[in-house]
């Protein structure tokens, strides 16, 4: 049964396809075309991505949802240009890439810092490696601490941060070095919920600020839906990208604030709606 034949049932109207406005040039924003993976599997193989075909537009907040299994990790990484691909391509900008590249940068489930390195010295690690000259990594490092809110904690080494602050600290990280896709996987799984909470606000408000590209990979139907502009719901055996819906509860503004988009009347309804797409009902 497709969304539309299910939203009237739900009291809610489900847009299926990015708007016109929202679909980039060719030769702009990220795309995915006829992406498969598979590994071999005795005699025969087993596909873990099937013909996978995305747009992203610079500016888009896309979360993906799905059980288990969907390949929704490996899809990540193969945009990375960590995992290679059985088949399709990756562009930006209508160029295409198969290797970690400066524009596509990640935040994995675990921050991953450098335990001797302060705060400063894990956002300013990859503008060294880009090889920018020390007062202009400073200035930029300083510039990503105080869009995540950590300018107090600068000087601190990780062992002395919280999970949410370590979390910042890798998503000032990957943002310091400006890269046009910003790929998160579940990075908010292991926090607690009122971290959990504090830390999707500071995401909303980091890509307003940035108006970068995030793909953001997710088990939580709610964080779906107080983050994504898109949500994309995905299946398993092989994995296959089954609806591409407009969030019909994002506007975009400040004032969309978790407390406030949970009391929408809607938001229960749409989140019922998404459990049953994953679960394939």
């Amino acid at each position: 049964m497709s969304v539309a034949e299910q939203a009237p049932r739900a009291g809610v109207e489900l847009t299926e396809e990015p708007p016109a406005a929202a679909i980039p040039d060719p030769r702009s924003g990220i795309q995915l075309k006829e992406l498969s993976l598979a590994y071999r599997q005795g005699s025969g193989e087993f596909r873990v991505l099937e013909r996978i075909d995305l747009t992203l537009a610079p500016d888009e907040f896309v979360c993906v949802l799905g059980p288990s299994g969907c390949g929704k990790s490996s899809l990540l990484n193969i945009i990375a240009g960590y995992l290679k691909p059985s088949g399709g391509t990756v562009a930006i900008d209508g160029e295409l890439y198969a290797e970690p590249s400066p524009q596509v940068g990640v935040v994995f489930q675990h921050a991953n810092l450098f335990p001797w390195l302060s705060v400063a010295g894990n956002v300013e690690f990859g503008l060294r490696m880009a090889g920018l000259p020390r007062k202009e990594r400073r200035e930029k490092a300083a510039r990503y601490i105080q869009m995540v809110g950590l300018e107090s904690a600068a000087a601190r080494l990780p062992h002395q941060l919280s999970g949410g602050m370590k979390q910042r600290t890798a998503l000032a990280r990957t943002l310091a070095t400006e890269p046009r896709i910003v790929l998160m996987d579940e990075p908010f799984s292991a926090l607690d919920a009122l971290t959990r909470e504090s830390m999707q606000e500071h995401v909303r408000r980091i890509w307003r600020q940035t108006g970068r590209c995030f793909f953001f990979i997710t088990h939580d139907v709610d964080e779906a839906l107080l983050l994504g502009r898109r949500i994309i719901v995905m299946h398993p055996n092989p994995g296959r990208i089954v609806q591409d819906i407009i969030n019909p509860l994002f506007r975009g503004e400040e004032a969309d604030d978790a407390k406030a988009l949970r009391a929408d009347k809607q938001f229960a309804e749409l989140r019922e709606l998404l459990v049953g797409l994953i679960a394939g009902r």
